[in-house]
This record gives structure tokens, C-alpha cells and sequence, in this order.
């Protein structure tokens, strides 16, 4: 157990990545300038679409994971927004890619099964953790994962999440404007639609929900209703100091999952952890990738984000971008922005680049595993010699 924690903090201690400069603009972010605390990276050499990475620590170990592959046949998204600790964030960003994976090579194919088997398959391989560890260390039974994955697979766009990072689709509408279009549900108890289905499962619970310093949360612990992990609030055995003995899971582990054929008005995804959509409307975020150049948006977003931070508290930007890490998280959360541009007249082209698997903070990278039709392929040739 500490081996694996000690690498999941060596990870987010690595050297943070300096890339690209911005010019200042009407989002009153300035570029150019290297801000302590900030990764990003531009991947667009390496698949039909423009991949933009950028990550931004605010907790003492950085409870945010996010893991990005472009390849060959599609590309792989994950934001991964852990909560109670690191633990569930760093496991799952290890863990649900290689799922599903193999569960797409088994199938031959991606689908919104393989989506909520590679999920399920995830959950339970950290639950299993949990039992094994919680005599050590009860703490990990309190730690859970917002997660939202994408995946760009022949032309489809494939969205699966948990908690309340968000996926957001910019669009060309009616009168060659852009349009911000929402692709995910916000599982989390300040929606009332969200709280009255809490309700509607649990009826025998009056306090299901409670409403703790102005906030709406389940059981009056946790504001969101999906993750992975939590195991204190999935089963009886872990929840011992929490909250009182229950009878069924209060938080869930199955993801909302949808898929869209991709269009020629389509031109880029934005997603993010919620400490992107905490200051930046669905809206906003869509406006600023929208009229900025390509190159560095990611980094925009997150930049453009903390402004506003820095603007809630009275403060001047520059002042909360010298705040050090774990002091940071009074003013905000960690965020992870991923951001895929649509290349529609490329999608036919032959992709001469290797894909390469990238993760948040970490500047080394790794060939791509997205492999599902070569793989399939491959197999099926070996079977036909035999």
C-alpha cells in the first residue's frame, strides 16, 4: 500500500511541463507567463484530432487525474476528479482505459456496453482494494471518483460519467453561431431533479438528503450521487463512523452513458473536472475556445478560470497565482481540461503519426494501447491460418 501511494505522489510532483505562449486577450487572462502550479500540453500531431491538455493543481497532492490518448483508430478522454483523497482518482486512471480496452477487443467493437462494463469492472477492482486495505487504513473507504470518459471511435462520439465533470459539445447553430451543448448529466444533489430521484429510491430514508451550510448532500456528507469508490456509502461494513447503519447503497457506481454520430457542424468537446465548470458557464467556456486560436486553449480555460477565481475573492490575478498548493484550495479545485477539436476533412487521411498515451503533470508519454480493430484483426487472420 505505501509503494503505491509514494508513486501516485511522485506522479503529481513531477516537473511541471512549459510549452507554448498566449497572448493576453479579452478574457482578461494574460499569457505568456509560466504559472507555478500549471501543466498543458498540445497533442495535435498525433491523431485526426486536435487533442489540448492542461491540468491545474490547487489541493496539497493533486486529487485530480486525467489521461488522454490519440491513436490511430480514435482517441481515448479521461478526466478523473477524485474526492476524500487521491486513492480512487489515481486507481481509476490506471484501471478503466485498460478495461475497456479489453473489453472492446473481446467485442470487436465500442459500445455503450462496453462503456458500463469497463465502468463496472473499475468499480469493483477498487472495492476489492478497500477490503483488503481498510484494516490498515479505514481512511480509503471515504475516497471516491468523479469520472468522464470519452471516446472518438469510426465517426461515433462515446460519453460516460459519474459525479459532475462535464463533456460540453461546441457547435455551429442557425446563423453560423456557435452553440454550447451540454452531453452529460451533473449527477450531484444541489440539481433538485437529481435529489427527487434520491428520494424516489431510497423512500423510506426522510434524510436522504440534507442540507448542510447551504449545501444540498446525500446523507449530509456527499454532494455527488455517482462515483467510484465511497465504499463507507455503498456498503454497511465500510461505513462504520460515517453515518448510520444502512440497508442499500446511497451512492451509485453506474454511469450515464450516450453516443453521438459526430456532424459536419461539430468542431470541438470540452471536458473538464468540476473546478472548471465552477466559474466558466457552458457558455463562456464554448465562447472562449470558439474565438481564440487552437494552439494553448486548454490552458486558456484553466487560465481563464482561475481569473475569475481570483476575481470572487477580491482578489488581483497575479496574487492568487503565487498562492502555493494546498493554500490554493481556498480560493479553488483542482481542474482538468481536455479539449478535442473535430477535424472533419481529415477523418479519411491516413494517420502516418504514432498515437501516444499522455497523462496530467507527468511529462513522459507512451505509445498508445487504442488498438480495438487492429487487434480484432489481427486475432481473426491468426484463427483463418490455424
Amino acid at each position: 500500500m505505501v509503494s503505491w501511494l509514494d508513486r501516485t505522489v511522485a506522479a503529481c510532483c513531477q516537473p511541471l511541463g512549459r510549452y507554448v505562449g498566449l497572448s493576453s486577450g479579452e478574457d482578461g487572462v494574460l499569457g505568456g507567463v509560466d504559472y507555478p502550479l500549471l501543466w498543458y500540453r498540445d497533442l495535435e500531431k498525433h491523431s485526426w484530432w486536435g487533442v489540448l491538455f492542461a491540468v491545474a493543481q490547487a489541493n496539497q497532492v493533486c486529487e485530480d487525474y486525467g489521461h488522454v490518448e490519440p491513436g490511430r483508430e480514435g482517441t481515448f478522454v479521461g478526466v478523473y476528479d477524485g474526492h476524500g483523497g487521491h486513492d480512487a482518482s489515481r486507481f481509476v486512471c490506471d484501471n478503466l482505459s485498460r478495461h475497456l480496452i479489453t473489453l472492446a477487443q473481446e467485442k470487436g467493437t465500442i459500445d455503450e456496453e462496453v462503456l458500463n462494463n469497463a465502468f463496472a469492472a473499475t468499480e469493483d477492482g477498487f472495492l476489492s482494494i478497500v477490503e483488503r486495505e481498510f484494516h490498515v487504513d479505514p481512511t480509503i473507504a471515504t475516497t471516491g471518483c468523479c469520472c468522464l470518459v470519452g471516446v472518438i471511435w469510426k465517426r461515433t462520439l462515446y460519453v460516460a460519467n459519474l459525479g459532475d465533470c462535464r463533456a460540453v459539445l461546441g457547435h455551429i447553430g442557425r446563423f453560423n453561431r456557435i452553440v454550447a451543448e451540454q452531453l452529460t448529466d451533473d449527477h450531484n444533489a444541489r440539481i433538485k431533479e437529481v435529489r427527487d430521484e434520491l428520494r424516489a429510491l431510497h423512500p423510506d430514508d426522510p434524510n436522504i438528503v440534507r442540507r448542510v451550510r447551504k449545501t444540498w448532500r446525500v446523507k449530509g456528507i456527499i454532494q455527488v450521487t455517482r462515483a467510484i469508490g465511497d465504499a463507507s456509502l455503498k456498503k454497511p461494513e465500510f461505513a462504520h463512523g460515517v453515518m448510520e447503519p444502512f440497508r442499500r447503497p446511497v451512492v451509485r457506481a453506474d454511469p450515464s452513458v450516450s453516443s453521438r454520430n459526430l456532424q459536419p457542424c461539430d468542431r470541438f468537446v470540452i471536458f473538464a473536472s468540476d473546478g472548471l465548470w465552477d466559474f466558466l458557464s457552458n457558455e463562456k467556456a464554448v465562447q472562449i475556445v470558439h474565438a481564440y486560436p487552437r494552439q494553448g486553449i486548454a490552458r486558456r480555460l484553466v487560465l481563464s478560470a482561475l481569473n475569475v477565481a481570483a476575481h470572487a475573492r477580491k482578489l488581483k490575478y497575479g496574487d492568487l497565482m503565487n498562492y502555493d498548493k494546498g493554500v490554493r484550495r481556498a480560493f479553488h479545485d483542482d481542474i482538468t481540461v481536455v479539449v478535442i477539436f473535430i477535424d472533419h476533412e481529415m477523418l479519411n487521411d491516413e494517420l502516418t503519426v504514432p498515437g501516444m498515451s499522455v497523462r496530467g503533470f507527468v511529462d513522459t508519454h507512451r505509445p498508445s494501447d487504442f488498438n480495438i480493430a487492429q487487434e480484432v484483426a489481427t486475432e481473426t487472420e491468426l484463427t483463418e491460418t490455424v
